[in-house]
């Protein structure tokens, strides 16, 4: 039997990145983005849905992300899904499924900044793909 795990999502930033470092001095990125999905009902009448989603980014890529988006900027990611499980400091189970990137594209135009710009262009690829192996391991912090 052959196993995919791949997920590409295009989508907007809900909130400013939470850009940490964990104690081996790596950086790590969470972001929260929504996803719209437009369609058309059985009676013509146009609807629309968002789903939001929880992404993690580790490494250059997590940093880079931290200091450039912010609530609002458009991004695409690439990556794969992970589901984590943990136990609250009052003994609550909880569980969160999320996407941890491999490479995450800056969609939007770079400000004046000496960097290029021009009409339609965006930031490069930003990602590391071995990166997202190099999570924090065995103890793990939730986020």
């Amino acid at each position: 039997m052959v196993s995919l795990n791949k997920v590409f999502l295009v989508g907007n930033l809900t909130k400013d990145p939470e850009l940490r470092f964990i104690p081996s001095g790596q950086a790590v990125a969470n972001l929260r983005i929504a996803v719209n999905r437009r369609w058309k009902a059985a009676n013509g009448e146009m609807k629309e849905d968002v789903c939001y989603v929880g992404v993690v980014v580790w490494g250059k890529s997590g940093e880079a992300c931290g200091e450039n988006l912010r609530k609002g900027s458009p991004i695409l990611v690439e990556g794969r899904l992970q589901s984590r499980s943990w136990e609250t400091e009052d003994g609550q189970k909880r569980s969160i499924m999320e996407v941890v990137a491999e490479r995450v594209q800056f969609l939007s135009q770079r400000k004046a900044n000496g960097g290029p710009g021009g009409e339609g262009e965006s930031e490069g690829p930003m990602g590391d793909p071995e990166a997202a192996d190099r999570g924090p391991g065995g103890d793990d912090i939730p986020f």
